[in-house]
Order: structure tokens, then sequence, then C-alpha cells
């Protein structure tokens, strides 16, 4: 049975499609129940083998969610999600990093079925096509973990983590990020620019205020301290290199770094685990109300009459990250000042300065060969001009004090 799988998977190596149907059908029929399962239980066993070893090459469960995502039908997509939250399931708990379970929050990573069933088994089900359809499935899904490139190790594979270490992940307080994505929600939802700049404020203020808090804290021992660690961000097409440059600019501005990896379609962003999560949320609400200005600008022609929308759109996206960079930017310094000046806190700029130095040190660990994004010229005066516009609406410039009151 297994060197049947491995036949199967040899011949997608070489897009041999006649000996990977041939070996398809001795798999899937005629089939006594009991090969069935037993088929059924090699396949599966085989594809939670191959998402354990794509954790030690440096994958995570939402890049290899978002990879399928983008290259394989919603069947497959299924089928990951349940080899993972299988896979992830078998470890004790406690030893598996706080950051995956935070990242696998949004795509619906949950063991579903009864514990008699695999995940294979429970999908081939649930499908509605026969089993030998379902198989290909199966196959074409195992052939691209298989295949999939080493990428960057930012931490500890499952069953590493000590309970100890999962106890101490530092994690913004729960009432804090819950009043940020209130703010963040109504600026994204009002068609008032006034009120969606007040509201984006509101949230920088505040986010870059606990982040001030907390290194402070963790610099004296009064909370776990912190190390620099990587976390990855989808971008999606169109304009990828115009969305990178909008993330670039909140991270840096967090005292971040973004590293993008395009091939994939995620960014790695290095920080510390608080400014991370700063960086994530501002980033997700930034860009959803870029989206919503581009829309509102319609389409564009040029003299000629012909279409000129493209050049538009990625010129006022590129002229809103430098813009953003810039607001961002005045912010955080805005709130370093005011910290600064308070009693008791004339170690602060030694001790953001050492998370700085600690976050270009662990970038340089993880990438030692970066090249310099290129984002390419600017061809559209007139998107550059809307785009600085649209980020001056979504300025943010008020203080935690004005946000708190």
């Amino acid at each position: 049975m297994a060197s049947l799988v491995v036949q199967a998977l040899s011949a997608r190596d070489r897009r041999d499609g006649v000996t990977f149907a041939r070996v398809v059908r001795e798999l899937a029929e005629p089939m006594s129940p009991d090969l069935r399962r037993r088929t059924e239980q090699v396949v599966g066993a085989s594809l939670t083998s191959a998402t354990t070893a794509l954790w030690g090459t440096g994958w995570q469960p939402a890049d290899v969610l978002r990879f399928v995502a983008r290259r394989m039908q919603p069947p497959h997509q299924l089928l990951a999600r349940s080899v993972i939250a299988e896979e992830l399931s078998a470890y004790p708990p406690g030893t598996v990093d706080p950051g995956w379970s935070a990242q696998l929050a949004g795509h619906d990573v949950t063991r579903w079925w009864p514990r008699d069933l695999n995940a294979l088994q429970a999908c081939a089900r649930s499908h509605g096509a026969g089993w030998g359809d379902f198989l290909i499935v199966a196959l074409g899904l195992l052939h691209l973990f298989g295949r999939l490139p080493r990428l960057e190790l930012l931490g500890p594979v499952p069953g590493t983590t000590s309970p100890e270490r999962a106890a101490s992940y530092p994690e913004v307080d729960e009432r804090i990020l819950a009043r940020v994505r209130a703010l963040l929600a109504k600026a994204e939802s009002t068609p008032y620019p006034a009120e969606a700049e007040t509201f984006t404020a509101g949230a920088q203020a505040l986010m870059a205020r606990h982040a001030i808090d907390h290194a402070l804290l963790a610099a004296s021992g009064q909370a776990p301290a912190d190390e620099p660690v990587g976390r990855q961000i989808g971008i999606d097409n169109p304009y990828e290199s115009a969305k990178v440059s909008l993330l670039s600019a909140i991270a840096s501005a967090n005292r971040c770094r973004a590293v993008w990896t395009k091939t994939f379609g995620f960014a790695t962003v290095i920080g510390h685990p608080t400014d991370l999560d700063t960086v994530e949320v501002l980033f997700t609400s930034l860009l959803v109300q870029a989206i919503t200005a581009i829309t509102r600008e319609g389409s564009r022609t040029s003299w000629t009459g012909g279409s000129r929308t493209r050049s538009f759109r990625r010129s006022f996206l590129l002229a809103y990250a430098e813009r953003i960079r810039e607001r961002l930017t005045e912010t955080t310094e805005e709130q370093t000042r005011i910290a600064a000046a308070e009693p008791g806190k004339a170690r602060l700029l030694p001790v953001l300065a050492s998370r700085t130095e600690a976050v270009e040190r662990t970038t340089s660990a993880i990438f030692p060969r970066l090249l310099p994004l290129s984002t390419g010229s600017v061809r559209d005066r007139e998107g550059w001009a809307s785009g600085r516009a649209a980020a001056d609406r979504a300025t943010l410039t008020s203080t935690a004090g004005e946000v708190a009151g």
C-alpha cells in the first residue's frame, strides 16, 4: 500500500498522468471495506507525517493554509485544515508555541470529526464525490507538502515549547486589544474622514503607549522578559509590493522589521510580541481603509482613452504607505516623549534603543542575505496625490490620554 503511494507521488513528480491514473485505480477500486480503511490509514498517516516535517523546515500553519489556498481547490483546503488540526491536537498541552494558536484564530482549524476516524477519513466521507476522486485530492496535497522548500525557522517547533514558556508568553491586555479593535472597526465603517482619523489615531496611540509600558516592565523584571520573534502576515494580490510597503511602514514605526517572501504570499515581521500585535491589527485595518478609499476613487483613463486604473491604484497605495509611515512615526515619537518625561521613567530611551537593536540582530540572524525592497517608480501623479490625501485622512496624532478619556 505504502509503495503504491510512493509510486503515485513519483508519477506526479514526472508529470506522468498515465501512471498516476493507474496507481490511483489500484488504490481506489475494486476495494473491500477493510482494504479501503487500510488505504485511508496509510495515506492519512503520510499526510500527518508530511505536516510534522513541514514544521521542522520553517513552515507554520497559517503559511501552509495560505499557500494551499493560492494553489489548490476547496477540497484540498478543507483537508489541509483538518490534517493540521489533527497533527497539532496530538501534542501535550502547553508544548505548542502560543503564537500558533493566535495565527490560526481565523482559519477554522478545529477537530470536527469523531475520534474513531482520522482527518482523511472524515473529509472523504463528507466530500460529495467518490472515494477515487477524493484520493486524488489527498495525493495532490501530499505531493505539495513533500515539495515545499525550506523556510527560515522562526521559533520552536510543536512539542518542544515548555509549559513554563507558554505560560509566560507576553500578550497584549485583552481589554486594550478590544478597545483598539473597536476603534479601528469604527474607523473602517464611518463615511466621514475626520471620524476615521480620530478613531485610527486613538488606536495607534493606545497601542504605542501600551508597548512603551510593557517594555519598561520587562526591563525592570516586573513582566516576563521577551525576545524578538518572527510572525508571518499574508500579502495577497493585486498590488503586492505596495501592500508590503504599507506593512513595512507600520512595522518600522513600531520598532519592527518586515521581510517579504513574494513566492509564498507572505511577509515576515520581526519584533517583540506586543509590538507585533500592534503591527498586525493596524495593518489589517489600514489596508481596509486604503482599499475603501481607493474603491471610492473609481477607475481612471489616459488622454488616449486607455485604462490607467492599475497605475493609479498602485501609485495611490505607495503614497498612502509613505504618508502612513510619517504619521505613525510622529505618533510613536510623541508617545515616547510623553512617557519619558514622566517621573521614574528616565530609563525609557535606553530600553527602547536596546529593543530596537535586538530586533536588528534577530532580523540579521534569520535573514542574513536580505535585499532591499524595490517597489518600482511611481507613474501616476494623481494616484500619488490621492494616496497622500487618503493617508492624511487616517492621520494618527491623538494622545493616549485623549483616547482613554
